[in-house]
Parts: structure tokens; sequence; C-alpha cells
């Protein structure tokens, strides 16, 4: 919300300082997110005539000029500008100026010709960008009035960021009421005149769907101008606040907008057949928009029609079959009424926004929608004539906003600020924001004004005592509580534990929406059917995610952009799933019924595997590097890596991660697919793990550590090529004598020497006995029974 300030002091006038009243909003929670001066300074600028315009002797491209600046002769000045012309006023920098960036004017001789100051234009004095010619003012204009004065330029732009819950600071008049309950300075409305109704007639109105819109009024008025000149003081207070000057009659729908809150459209009367219409959308209607862009509507948009056609989009923007024109005689004017739940979200999926739809979904006032046709009606009159009709209104009492009375209990209130606050205090500050209230035994029964939607529970009334006592005056006292520590469990390690051991392997931690492009999940989770969100802060954010990967890729592409070409990411979060089973209460990652919300932990590596050095030969990042990046995240779990296929990785390049037989993750490479696609310059490596199996490590168990020595043997067996290393091992461990205490595959060979369709492999075994040396008896039968495990369920033999 912008505006400047001589408007908002038309209103309200406290004696506060430009900066003192931005530090009372803003400590109010009206945050001045901006304030600025309207123009740079300058000094010495004048309102100027020019007399008369010649030749310069000796330039061809300057003029000399004779310019009455107010005093007793007039000033001969040299100028440039191509528009420059006798009769016409000007801006004139006296010599002694000084301009807007430091310029300072100087009598001087130009081309031969002495120059007794400067004409301007609006860049030279900071008012805008436009240096094409000498700006022009007005005829009315007095000549040697200081120029600043003359343009109300010694004036403050404010802007506000307010948050959504406060649509009714969207009008000078709101904000204007914040102030004079701020501060306590009187509050002068604008005048709320009823027009005489000349005319008769009234257009009917019908309310076909009254809960997206239980209020509308509109009105006639025949015979206006509509090519009036809209007032300098009115497109000056449109264009400090953000709105460009159109036209009269589409001014002044802006400018009550502006003022009351209510915003308003204008239709041409002539163009309307029978009644008008509120209703919801046809299955495949059309419209253009006064913008020129045709949008296929759907069911749940609400409309203004007549009875043949659509007119309008409620709330949003007007077509361009109804709407002003020049030639327009006939107005139908609309003020309504439109329901914040009818109206949100609809401008986004339209890819549009206007200044009424922004009001529109935080909330207007139900009851200033006469009023605000009242006061568009005398400015219509006043500045395009014409004769204005009856009021025609419908009104479904049971769609209005019902403003039911909200408890206020002084212990509360003094519980959550932290202040002791008296019943007198709070009936004060109550009084003060224009609320009634009736006392009750522990506090007041209070029900807001209309126009405060915002005001729904209890918090919501501590809140604005809180605001008007002043969040200054509440004392700041550090919590006092006897504390304890919480038990950690030994058989549990914390999410911290398992990030730092990712950091101590080179990777950050990036923070990512659970909000995702719907075309992620499908690409990296196969996901065809992702939960929606109804109302998305984004197209590309429309969806719930399932897998971490997608945002992981997102940030590798951010930071290649960026030439950032070595990448190492973690993420940890929730995934979210339908699910067909009745959630576990115990568990908190199934909150919601019909969905689960798993916690967990994934990861991404590109480029060169180490930075680059002189100590190694560079090499990209593969899937054994993030393989052991996964291994000591799990340790002291062991892993099992198994062949599989994902929607979001190499068909060769994959694994199932599980624990225990059970699944908990993936790993692999991105798809060559997805690597083209997402134009990736190689191809990531990434895991997804589930976060609830890494917390749970069990107890630590006592191994005794022998003091005997250990033997190590190495055994290299040729197998077919399809047996699986990983299961290989699996049977050595589980079926291997006790004193083999590890088993490791250090070679895979294939070459001269091994058969077609085999292959090699060398396993380090490790043998050790805490009680005694090892025999060599002992230790050449440990290896037999190997070597039979393999041969008898693989089909091993021993490598010659």
């Amino acid at each position: 919300m912008k505006f400047p300030e001589s408007w908002l002091r038309t209103l309200v006038d406290p004696k506060l300082s430009t900066k003192e009243l931005a530090t009372t909003l803003t400590m109010a929670g009206i945050e001045v997110e901006t304030l600025e001066p309207v123009a740079p300074p300058f000094t010495k600028v004048v309102v100027a005539k020019v007399l008369e315009v010649a030749k310069h002797p000796n330039a061809d491209k300057l003029t000399l000029c004779q310019v009455d600046v107010g005093e007793a002769r007039p000033l001969s000045i040299v100028c440039g500008a191509p528009n420059v012309k006798a009769g016409m006023k000007v801006p004139c920098a006296l010599v002694g100026a000084e301009l807007a960036g430091g310029m300072k004017i100087k009598q001087a001789k130009v081309r031969g010709t002495e120059s007794n100051g400067m004409l301007c234009s609006a860049r030279e004095l900071g008012l805008s960008d436009d240096h094409s010619g000498i700006l022009a003012l007005s005829d009315d204009a007095a000549i040697g009035e200081d120029f600043r004065k003359h343009a109300h330029l010694d004036d403050h732009l404010f802007t506000l960021k307010l948050t959504p819950n406060r649509g009714d600071c969207l009008s000078l008049l709101g904000i204007a009421r914040e102030v004079s309950h701020l501060t306590g300075a009187a509050l002068c409305e604008p005048e709320n005149r009823s027009v005489r109704n000349e005319i008769d007639g009234v257009r009917a109105i019908r309310l076909a769907n009254p809960e997206g819109c239980p209020r509308y009024c509109g009105r006639i008025i025949r015979g206006v101008n509509a090519r009036a000149a809209t007032p300098a003081w009115m497109i000056e207070r449109l264009e400090r606040a953000g709105l460009r000057s159109i036209s009269a009659i589409v001014d002044v729908t802006n400018y009550v907008m502006l003022e009351i809150g209510q915003p308003l459209h204008a239709f041409d009367d002539a163009r309307l057949e029978g009644a008008v219409i509120v209703r919801w959308a046809k299955p495949g209607e059309k419209l253009v928009l006064i913008n020129g862009k045709e949008h296929l509507l759907e069911p749940d948009i609400l409309m203004i029609a007549d009875e043949r056609k659509a007119l309008a989009l409620a709330g949003i923007m007007g077509g361009l079959e109804s709407e002003i024109s020049l030639d327009t005689t006939d107005v139908f004017l609309e003020a309504a009424f439109f329901s914040p739940g009818a109206i949100a979200g609809r401008p986004r999926r339209l890819n549009m926004t206007s200044d009424a739809s922004y009001r529109f979904e935080r909330g207007v006032d139900p009851d200033v929608t006469v009023r605000a046709m009242e006061r568009a009606t005398e400015l219509i009159v006043e500045l395009c004539g014409g004769r204005a009709g009856p009021i025609g209104e419908a009104r479904d009492v049971a769609h209005l906003p019902a403003r039911k009375p909200v408890t206020l209990r002084t212990s509360r209130a003094a519980k959550i600020l932290g202040v002791r606050l008296g019943d007198e205090d709070i009936a004060r500050i109550l009084g003060q924001l224009a609320f009634s209230f009736e006392r009750q035994a522990d506090g007041f029964s209070v029900k807001p004004p209309s126009y405060r939607f915002d005001i729904e529970i209890e918090e919501d009334l501590v809140e604005e005592v809180a605001r008007v006592h002043g969040y200054d005056n509440i004392p700041t006292r550090p919590p006092t509580a006897v504390t304890e520590l919480l038990p950690q469990p030994e058989e549990q390690r914390t999410l911290w534990q398992l990030k730092h051991i990712l950091c101590d392997r080179e990777y950050f931690e990036v923070i990512n929406y659970s909000f995702v492009d719907r075309a992620w999940e499908a690409d990296f989770a196969g996901n065809a059917d992702p939960i929606l969100l109804e109302n998305p802060i984004a197209e590309q954010m429309g969806v719930m995610r399932s897998t971490l990967i997608g945002g992981l890729v997102a940030t590798l592409r951010y930071n290649l952009a960026r030439k950032v070409d070595r990448v190492r990411v973690f993420e940890s979060g929730r995934a979210f799933l339908r699910t067909s089973a009745a959630p576990d209460e115990r568990r908190s990652d199934q909150a919601v019924k019909g969905y689960d919300q798993p916690r967990r932990i994934a990861g991404l590596a590109c480029g060169l595997a180490l930075e680059e050095q002189w100590g190694e030969k560079a090499r990209a990042v593969d899937f054994f590097d993030v393989k052991g990046d996964v291994e000591a995240l799990i340790a002291p779990q062991r892993p099992e890596f198994v062949k599989a296929a994902h929607p979001a990785l190499h068909p060769g390049r994959s694994a199932r991660i599980e624990l225990a037989g059970k699944p908990v993750g993936w790993i692999g490479e991105v798809h060559p697919r997805w690597q083209q696609q997402y134009e990736l310059p190689t191809p990531p490596v990434v895991f997804e793990l589930d976060l609830e199996p890494l917390i749970s490590v069990g107890l630590p168990q006592y191994k005794e550590v022998s003091r005997f020595p250990s033997v190590v043997r190495d055994l290299a067996i040729v197998v077919d090529e399809t047996a699986p290393a990983r299961a290989l091992l699996g049977a050595l461990f589980a079926e291997g004598p006790p004193i083999v205490q590890d088993v490791k595959l250090f070679d895979l060979y294939r070459g001269p020497g091994v058969e077609k369709g085999r292959k090699s492999l060398a396993f380090r075994v490790v043998m050790q006995d805490t009680a005694r040396t090892l025999t060599d008896a002992e230790v050449d039968a440990a290896m037999a029974r190997l070597t039979e495990i393999l041969a008898s369920r693989y089909g091993a033999k021993l490598r010659s």
C-alpha cells in the first residue's frame, strides 16, 4: 500500500513528524517498508513564463529565450529543448540554484551569449527519467512561485508492508483510522453525502450464487461526459499512490478504492442487456478482459453477467465488451461485497492480478458498499456531469459475514503479554479502537467493527491490546523455569549427529520447499498422482513432494549456473505419500489420516571427486564414492546394496539400500534422460534414505579385543558373471567359521585366463582368535570351508 503523506494528513493530522509517524505505525504492526521524498532536494527553482523564443546567433540547435520569473526584468536564458515555445510556463532554475545530483546553476556564456539560468526538464529536477524536453506546467501556475510549493514536492511517500490479516488498512481511511486510534488525533472522514436521484432508471440485480456475493449495489448515471478531464489534484494523488490516470470515470473508481477501500467498477450501461446477474461461470465460458486477453473460465470463478453474456470477472477485472469508452454517456456503477473465498487463488490461476482482487481476497468491509457508491457518484457528477438514479441493491443476509462477539479475559491477556493490565486499561484501549464491548466477570465480551475481519479469537484481541498499549511498554523479562536435561537413549542417534557425518564428508546442507513442480514428481518419483495443493503459492509449486531428489537437482542447477562445478549437498525433511492404512498415533510421521509423512535424508554429489590439487589426478565423482558416504552414514550397521531400477536413476548404476533385509533407500546416478532434460553436464550421484532406521542403531555390545596375531589370506575364485558379489560376501559372513573376523572384496578381473561369461573375484580374509594363536591347520581348514561354501552355493572354482 503506497500513498502520499499529504493525503493522509487531510484525514488525520497527529502532532508527529514524518519519521515519528512512520515509527508509530511500524511499532503498531503496520510496517512502513519504505519512506521516501516525492522529489529529491533542490533550491531556487520557480515557475516562469517564456515570453520570446529566438534563434541562437551562434548555434543551430539552441534558442535564446526571454523568461519572466516574477522579477522586475525578464531573464535571458539559452535553451536546447525542442519543445520550448513562447507563452508556455516552465520550471526555471535561477542563478545560484542547486539541482538534484548536486548540479549548481551559474551565470555563464553559451556559444558567446549570456545565459542567466536554466529551463528544467523532469529529469533535471529528479521527478522522472523524461528529458525529451522542458517540463510544461499548467496555465494557472503563478509566475514567480516556488516550484516545490506549486508541485507539492515537499511531501513523502509511505509504502506499507501489510500482513494479510490487515486488509482494513488497504485504504487511506483505514490507515487514518489506525493513526487516530494510536495517537488520539481527530479523524476527519470524507463527507458521506447522498446524491439526489434525478432519474428513475434502476437495473434489476439477481444473486444467483449469494455464497460468493451476498451484497451487490448498482446505480445508473445518465448523460455523463466521459471525455471530461481528471483534475490535477486527483491525478497527483493517484500517481503518487502508484496508479496511472486513465479517464475521469475510471480515475474516480480508483480514487474511491484508495480513499475508502471499496473497489468499484463502471460499465457502459448501453452495452448491458437486461438484469445484472452474479453467478458462477458456465462450463466452457470465455471472456475477453479489458487487458485484451481471452480466458477460458472454470466453474468456480465468479462472474458478473447480464441476461445474454458475461460482463466481468467478479472482484478481479472487467470485460472488454462492456468497458467504459470516451464515447460512453450512460454508466452503470457497481459496488459489491465478494466473499474472500470466492476470489482467493483465482487471479493467480489466471496469471493476473488487480488492485481490486488484492483487496477482496483479504476482505472488504461489507457495510461500506453504499457509502462508496455515493462517494463515487458525487465525484462522477461533479467532474463529468450527468444525472444519477436510485441505488439498486440485492442482499442475502444469511451469507454476509457475521461479527460474533469475542470474549477477552483480563487474566488471559496478562498471562500472554507478561504485563498486568487492569480492566480499566483494557476498556480504555478497546474504546480507543472503536470496539463495542460489554463487561463480564473476568473481562469483556467484544464485538469487532465490520471492517476488522481479523478479530475472531481471544488472542486476536490480546494482540490489539498489546499494539495500542505499545510493544515498547511491555517489559523484557528473562524466562524462569525449572529445567532438566532430557535423557538421550544410547541406542539412538540424533539428526544433528547424522548431519555432521555428511558435513565431515564435504556435504553442505540445503533447505528446499516441500511444494514442488508436478513434473519433478513424474520424473524423479514416477508419481502420476501427487498430492495437490488447493491454493499453491506458484504454479510450479503445486504438489507435495514424495522424494527429496527433485529439490537437490534444482539446487545443483542453481549452482552450476553460477559456475560452481563441484557440488555436494544434502537435505533432511519430510516426504508426503498417500496411504490407505489407518495412521499410527504413536508415529509423528503419520499425523494426517490418509497420508504418510516419513522423514528422509538425501544427498547429491556432482563434479570432481576431490578438490583440484597436485597430489591426486582429477576424476569425476562416481557411484562408489557416494556409496562410501552412505556406508559411513549408516555405520555401525552394515547396509546391503541390491541391484534394482528406480525412475530417477540410471538402470545399470543404481541400487536399493537394505538393512536387515528391509529396504531403507536408494542410491545411483541420475538417469541419462533426466541429465539431458535438466541440462546437467555430468551425471550426479544421488541417495535418499528413510531417517528412522538410521537413528536406531542398537546398544553398543562388548567384544573382546584379541591379544593374539591375526592371519590374512587371499581367496581368488571364478564364478558366473551373473553371481552378485554381495551375495557371495553374505554367504561367507553367515556360514564361515567363527575365527573368520572379516572378508573384503579387493579385486575384480575379466579377461585372458578367465572363461567368457565368468569373472574372477578376489577376497581378503582376516582370521583371529581371542584365546590362542591360530595354527596353520586351523587356517587351512577355515579357507577350505570358505571355498566349499562358495562352490556349493555358486559353483565357484579356485582360480589357478
